[in-house]
């Protein structure tokens, strides 16, 4: 079964910058498109960003884009999250997930997930 395995997360402060790894197991990695997601306090879980299966394809949440870059090692079967210019607003637990490529388009239904990372960003 899909494994996947978060890390990174920390307190921070505002401006700070952080990176949080995902490392995955029990799949054949170079067929999933991965993602990140994450939870406030309170608040349902959102989409932050996603990378194709060959990492030539990215997508961002606006609210996290030109801030945030997603990428992935295919040989290390691992995603990553670098995070810049962190806000208050960005505390979180994050989560990883991974989706088979559709046939169509690149962006899969994501339906394997981690246990999270809390991140927290002190103002």
């Amino acid at each position: 079964q899909v494994q996947l395995v978060e890390s990174g997360g920390r307190l921070v402060q505002t401006g700070g910058s952080l990176t949080l790894s995902c490392a995955a197991s029990g799949l054949t990695f170079s067929n999933y498109g991965m993602g990140w997601f994450r939870q406030a306090p309170g608040k349902e879980r959102t989409f932050v960003a996603a990378i194709s299966t060959t990492g030539g394809s990215t997508y961002y949440d606006h609210t996290v884009r030109g801030r945030f870059t997603i990428s992935r090692d295919n040989a290390e079967n691992t995603v990553s999250l670098q995070m810049n210019s962190l806000k208050p607003e960005d505390t979180a637990v994050y989560y990883c997930a991974a989706g088979l490529a559709p046939k169509t388009g690149w962006v899969p239904k994501f339906d394997s997930w981690g246990q999270g990372t809390q991140v927290t960003v002190s103002s």
